[in-house]
């Protein structure tokens, strides 16, 4: 499998990018009395309190030892987290790394104190200084869980795993004979574009695509036409999970782009699905916990990043999610659910060759000048809406 370029441009390429200046919030030094409640803006299944399955509850502890109450707001898109952590009132926020720099950048952010984080030398040495969230050497987040976008597919229509996404980008008849127009989904983002750019970058070597985050106008023009031929097979641009576990349940869905969580509850409850990661590779999100520059709760919101990198959260939440922990020895301490085998199916081994989500900008590292976030935003919607 081709090695896909996974770092980030610097903080200061996308500040000169967006014109906005870095957060100047100062970090605290000292941790006072918890304030009674944390407010955390979250994907879906990331902070569980046992209300969807008893077997999964890291909040109540937590709240129990502390004293600070866990409020969550879940988001569905990086998009909508940005917005959410604009607007404030929130604590923390799980962002990947196609928000992260724009929240730092937009000053939504302050820096992160790590001696303020005793579990801070156990988070995995890839991830302690990841440039989607490290700026000029100073920590805006701590690392949550990492993962790759997989290919979810049914196995009923699949009897053996599609080793390609062609599957969900051109038209074709699948091993059940019939055609997959209508009976595939595509992620509900702009960053989306990112997967089209891979799948070129295998199918297409011509463009000279190096990362689907830094694309110069031909690039991008042929990602936008992939999509728009994929537009005539989509029966639905899927950004919630839970509607999307229905669509396979109930809406003849047979493959999509998805993440491990709704892979995970699909076996569950006994559904005819699996997932891979096709030979073009996969696209990813490697998630921080990071602490909005206006944080009422500072001093709880810090008591749960510790909490968070606990062994136990973080070996029972990769098995809920089917993500990687951050803090690696949670794969195999036995503190939780989770084991070696299952964190190495999850991707721990992957690493390299994951295509980390992050916000494309126009003075990028690979060719000088690229596409920005802005015209993915834009011309998304108009592959969405037919245009």
């Amino acid at each position: 499998m081709k090695k896909i370029f996974h770092g980030c441009v610097s903080g200061l390429a996308l500040v000169a990018a967006t014109s906005l200046p870095l957060s100047a919030q100062e970090m605290l030094t000292e941790l006072g009395e918890g304030e009674g409640s944390v407010s955390i803006v979250a994907w879906p299944g990331y902070i569980e309190r046992g209300e969807t399955d008893p077997a999964f509850d890291w909040v109540t502890k937590f709240e129990e030892e502390t004293g600070c109450m866990v409020e969550v707001k879940t988001a569905n898109t990086s998009d909508e987290m940005v917005a959410l952590m604009n607007e404030g009132g929130f604590d923390l926020v799980t962002a990947s790394g196609d928000a992260s720099l724009r929240l730092i950048a937009g000053k939504r952010l302050q820096p992160v104190n790590v001696d303020l984080i005793p579990s801070w030398s156990r988070v995995d040495d890839r991830l302690k200084d990841a440039p989607w969230h490290t700026v000029d050497g100073t920590h805006y987040g701590t690392p949550f869980m990492w993962g790759p976008n997989v290919l979810m597919y049914n196995t009923e229509v699949f009897p053996e795993a599609p080793t390609s996404w062609s599957v969900v980008f051109e038209p074709m008849t699948l091993q059940d004979g019939e055609s997959n127009e209508g009976r595939v989904q595509a992620y509900d983002g702009p960053i989306y574009v990112a997967d089209a750019a891979m799948y070129l970058m295998a199918h297409q070597p011509d463009l000279g695509i190096t990362s689907p985050y830094e694309l110069n106008d031909a690039q991008y023009a042929a990602a936008l036409d992939l999509l728009r031929t994929q537009r005539t097979l989509v029966s639905r641009y899927w950004h919630d999970a839970f509607i999307q576990i229905d669509d396979f349940k109930n809406e003849g869905v047979v493959a999509s782009s998805s993440w491990p969580f709704q892979v995970n509850l699909l076996k569950a409850d006994g559904a005819p699905v699996a997932s891979t990661i096709p030979e073009e590779g996969a696209t990813g999100w490697a998630d921080t916990l990071m602490l909005h520059a206006d944080s009422e709760h500072p001093s709880c919101a810090y008591k749960f990043m510790e909490h968070s990198l606990s062994s136990n959260l973080q070996s029972d939440l990769s098995v809920w999610f089917g993500a990687v922990p951050s803090v690696p020895e949670a794969c195999t301490d036995g503190s939780g659910m989770q084991t070696a085998e299952g964190c190495s199916a999850n991707g721990l081994d992957d690493f390299e060759k994951i295509a980390f989500w992050r916000t494309p900008v126009s003075q990028c590292e690979s060719q000088g000048s690229c596409v920005p976030y802005y015209r993915w935003v834009s011309d998304y919607i108009g592959v969405i809406g037919g245009r």
